[in-house]
């Protein structure tokens, strides 16, 4: 069930949700980016 969630606020951001029209080099960047941001918020919510 945790993964769902994560899979939910990828979403959100836009990663998983519609196709990546940008850089493809930058697209794992970008997914560090909102899983440390995702993180982040886990660790203010605990």
């Amino acid at each position: 069930m945790g993964i769902e969630h994560i899979n939910r606020s990828l979403k959100i951001f836009r990663i998983l949700s519609e196709r990546y029209r940008n850089r493809r080099r930058r697209y794992a960047l970008r997914c560090n980016l909102i899983a440390a941001i995702y993180n982040y918020e886990l660790s203010l919510a605990a």
